[in-house]
């Protein structure tokens, strides 16, 4: 036996195992052509189904056996949900543009790449997409790790009939990028507001000449990059790609966990999937100890409330409303009990919706 014969008895049993794999993956496509065929027959229009999808993910996680990570096998099977998908209706999602943002990248995380990306020039519209139907979906960031809550995003939320039908989790990368080889000719820095906030520290140590121009998004700031001479962007790899610019410096941002919490929008939530938040608007009398009176049928129910944001109501001066995530969903019967008495309680009651905890 010659030293190759291993080698070629491994690649021999890789070729037999993506045939059955491919043979496997066809199968499981006609099988959603078939539940596809259903649906239409039934009238039922439901053929994304979040829910579903986010307890197969975690049941692919538990259930793995390795070597591959659990986040990078729940990756693969995401692709072949979304490919399978696309056979039975296929999604167009909104985001905030332009092409090769962290807000596509969040959209493609979440519905994988056999999904229709649009790109929005701001949140406002992403709504306005969704609302009239000409997208099913829409992704909007609603809070950073370092920088905090995405105010318009909330804002948006008070007067937009849609619910929160998901959300992702992203981990962020800021990237310095250029037409320039140096930063010592760099003179303007272009990207979002929340991007310059998060490298705040590393832009003020090694560019600190620069000027720091806030723009819409950090892919716009990319394009504004590649145009003018002197200028550099913050922003992800796939912008640089896109932009063909330079990286001079990668991971730029000033905390090493940055994330940021993006949430799925659309015209209704997500039945329960088993582990899941349901987030509420809601609004008190402007007295002493009414926000306590206001959420202690959370604590009576034993009901963990794992974020609270106030805004102002536009309703009149140092008038606040509270956006406030649950963990669990609404048609939990403790869930609910707790919410039938906060509704008793509030002057303002919405909930935006119940949707899977993010599993990737």
């Amino acid at each position: 036996m010659t030293t190759t014969d291993p080698l070629r008895c491994v690649r021999e049993r890789i070729d037999a195992i993506d045939r059955e794999l491919l043979r496997l993956i066809s199968e499981r496509a006609a099988c959603a052509k078939e539940v596809a065929e259903i649906k239409t027959r039934e009238a039922d229009g439901s053929f994304y189904r979040p829910e579903r999808e986010a307890a197969i993910l975690r049941r692919i996680k538990q259930d793995n056996p390795g070597p591959l990570a659990d986040e990078e096998v729940a990756r693969l099977f995401r692709e072949i949900m979304s490919a399978c998908l696309a056979l039975e209706a296929p999604l167009t999602v909104a985001y905030l543009g332009p092409v090769g943002t962290f807000t596509q990248a969040a959209a493609l995380k979440h519905f994988g790449h056999s999904v229709r990306t649009l790109p929005m020039g701001d949140i406002a519209e992403i709504f306005r997409e969704v609302e009239s139907g000409a997208c099913q979906y829409g992704v909007v960031p609603v809070e950073n790790s370092t920088e905090g809550v995405v105010s318009h995003t909330l804002d948006l939320f008070m007067r937009s009939p849609l619910r929160i039908a998901g959300e992702v989790s992203l981990r962020i990368h800021h990237h310095l990028m250029s037409r320039e080889s140096e930063l010592a000719a760099i003179r303007t820095v272009f990207s979002h507001q929340q991007s310059l906030a998060q490298c705040r520290a590393w832009l003020d140590r090694h560019l600190p000449q620069a000027e720091r121009v806030a723009v819409g998004s950090n892919a716009e700031g990319a394009r504004l990059a590649a145009e003018q001479p002197g200028a550099a962007a913050v922003g992800g790899e796939a912008a640089a790609e896109i932009y063909a610019l330079s990286v001079l410096n990668r991971c730029i941002e000033d905390e090493p966990g940055n994330t940021t919490r993006f949430l799925v929008i659309g015209a209704q939530d997500s039945p329960p999937s088993g582990k899941d938040k349901t987030s509420l608007l809601l609004a008190c009398r402007n007295q002493a100890g009414a926000l306590h009176g206001l959420l202690s049928p959370l604590a009576e129910h034993g009901i963990s409330m794992t974020r609270i944001e106030s805004r102002p109501s536009r309703r009149g001066v140092w008038d606040y409303v509270f956006f406030v995530d649950l963990v669990g969903h609404r048609e939990d019967p403790v869930v609910a009990g707790a919410l039938t008495h906060l509704e008793r309680e509030a002057l303002l009651f919405k909930i935006l919706g119940s949707y899977p905890e993010a599993v990737l």
